[in-house]
């Protein structure tokens, strides 16, 4: 059983920001693609930010420069950091790691440990 924690969810008002963070234990996260997924009420499961092995990032398109995603393997944490929030921000948040195969803002069904999820609140 690998412990996922997720913490620094909260809330904010629009324009603000916010930083989260995600702890692997037990596993060696520089073998893995991260990633973080959000849901918001009524609504499907959706990518926000992956970071492959090379630590290369990829951003879902609404991120329009305001999150960035990184990840300390010496820790075995994934951050994001969210710029200029807004009331669309609104969701759950999910940390994601998978160690075989592509990384992927769509193929979540393949990410083999995910954080508890954590509440973001952006009030406008």
């Amino acid at each position: 059983q690998v412990g996922v924690v997720e913490s620094g969810g909260g809330s904010v008002q629009a324009g603000g920001s916010m930083s989260l963070s995600c702890v692997f234990a037990d596993i060696t996260t520089v073998y893995y693609c991260m990633a973080w997924f959000r849901q918001a009420p009524g609504k499907g499961r959706e990518g926000v930010a992956i970071i492959d092995r090379d630590n290369s990032p990829t951003y879902a398109d609404f991120r329009k420069g305001r999150f960035t995603i990184s990840r300390d393997n010496g820790k075995d944490t994934l951050y994001l950091r969210m710029n200029t929030l807004k009331s669309d921000d609104t969701a759950m948040y999910y940390c994601a790691a998978r160690r075989w195969g592509g990384c992927s803002l769509k193929d979540y069904d393949n990410y083999d440990y995910w954080g508890q999820g954590i509440q973001v609140t952006v009030s406008s």
